[in-house]
């Protein structure tokens, strides 16, 4: 029987029941035979193109977890459908074929769509900030004249109140319609309570209590007229600081577990990239809930925000830096990760303890306490390999503790999502 030789690609072949090597790739293949084809073939073959062909099947070829290099083994219970040191562009491509890196990939890159859509949403439906102490020279602002043309509206569609309705608990019940104007030092010049009081015609008077439904109708729809402009929204800064350290922790993860297979150098970059994101999302998780409770409370607020963004600082340059990666800094690496998650409680029980009587309180904690379980499940699930340490090779493609930690992240950071649109809708409402 014939044999076939490609020395180029270090290439060996034999037609009986031989071997394969290719010391190029780490690859070693036995029982490999070449069969006659229906046109009588021989097994002779010299042809350099068909020698290329069956070397680029052997070389992307999945691999067993014995045949990687030191640097690709992680878990010893996933046993087969690695990629090992392929070329980039088949990496690339492998994100569209079925490998046991596939859903780890793709949980956290729907993960990263998700918060870039939500991030889309917000921009464009909550309410943009307006500073109003620069544009209240502006026509749509309401002025003098338009409260007076107010008032012959309503003197035009209420012709029963002259004459029957007290004007100055009127006066008062239109001031204490609006308490949060009160709060809004940019209005302050404006005098909007009096305005809108002093402009009703002083012939309101002589209380007739049949009309208090009207009254009461009217005050209502005068306050509604006007709130849009008297209510300013907070700064939405530290809610898309925490969208974006959610993306970038999403992104950086998908992306090492796609292409560090590539080789060595890329294996250590990537991972460096994905550590960091796990600190940044960690980090910027505490700016939404940490600013708005303490807005009110500038120390507090400036305290806290200071000392995670340190700790997000100190372990992002953990993860970065060579100096840190030497096995015996291993355990200070984990005590910063384990650290930045713990101080997390300390504004939540304060905040408790500053607002027991609100109902933003119940809410929002009780989401935060759901994130917290997501991502300690997580945590635990990835550290005890579970469930493929139960039975290794049964998880390969899916199921394994990794795909199942990426699914924790993500429902913890959109739970976290959820609470920062509760802090924004009550500050906006509250204020200071």
């Amino acid at each position: 029987m014939g044999s076939l030789e490609a020395d180029s690609g270090n290439l060996k072949f034999s037609d009986r029941m031989g071997s394969s090597e290719a010391d190029s790739g780490n690859l070693k293949f036995s029982d490999v035979s070449v069969s006659r084809n229906s046109e009588g073939y021989d097994g002779d073959i010299a042809s350099p193109g068909k020698a290329k062909e069956l070397w680029k099947k052997v070389k992307y070829q999945l691999v067993e977890y014995h045949a990687l290099p030191e640097y690709l083994r992680d878990n010893e219970y996933i046993l087969g459908y690695y990629r090992s040191e392929w070329p980039l562009k088949q990496v690339l491509l492998s994100m569209f074929t079925i490998h046991n890196e596939t859903l780890n990939v793709w949980t956290h890159l729907v993960g990263f769509f998700i918060f870039l859509c939500l991030t889309i949403y917000t921009v464009t439906k909550l309410p943009n900030v307006v500073d109003l102490a620069r544009v209240h020279h502006l026509s749509h602002i309401p002025s003098r004249d338009d409260f007076h043309k107010l008032q012959m509206e309503l003197m035009t569609f209420l012709p029963s109140l002259p004459n029957k309705v007290n004007f100055q608990r009127l006066q008062a019940e239109l001031k204490t319609a609006l308490p949060s104007m009160a709060s809004l030092s940019s209005l302050s010049n404006w005098h909007l309570p009096d305005l809108l009081a002093s402009c009703l015609p002083e012939s309101l008077s002589h209380i007739n209590r049949t009309e208090q439904c009207v009254l009461q109708t009217m005050k209502q729809d005068v306050a509604n007229m006007i709130a849009p402009y008297l209510q300013r929204p907070i700064t939405r800064w530290p809610f898309f600081v925490f969208l974006g350290g959610a993306m970038f922790c999403l992104l950086a993860s998908s992306s090492c577990h796609l292409l560090s297979c590539h080789s060595e150098l890329f294996s250590y970059i990537m991972l460096r990239l994905d550590y960091a994101g796990i600190a940044a999302l960690i980090s910027t998780s505490f700016y939404p809930p940490v600013y708005y409770t303490f807005m009110c409370k500038p120390f507090f607020k400036n305290m806290y925000l200071g000392i995670i963004t340190l700790g997000g600082v100190a372990t992002m340059l953990a993860s970065l830096l060579p100096v840190f990666q030497h096995p015996k800094f291993r355990t200070f690496r984990a005590s910063l990760f384990f650290g930045m998650g713990v101080s997390g409680i300390a504004p939540i029980l304060h905040k408790v303890v500053l607002y027991k009587d609100e109902p933003m309180v119940l809410y929002t904690t009780a989401y935060e306490i759901a994130m917290g379980v997501c991502y300690g499940l997580g945590a635990v699930v990835y550290a005890t390999r579970i469930p493929e340490r139960w039975k290794p090779g049964k998880f390969d493609i899916a199921g394994h503790s990794h795909q199942l930690f990426h699914v924790l992240v993500v429902a913890g950071a959109y739970t976290h999502y959820k609470a920062g649109l509760l802090y924004l809708e009550w500050r906006d409402a509250k204020g200071c």
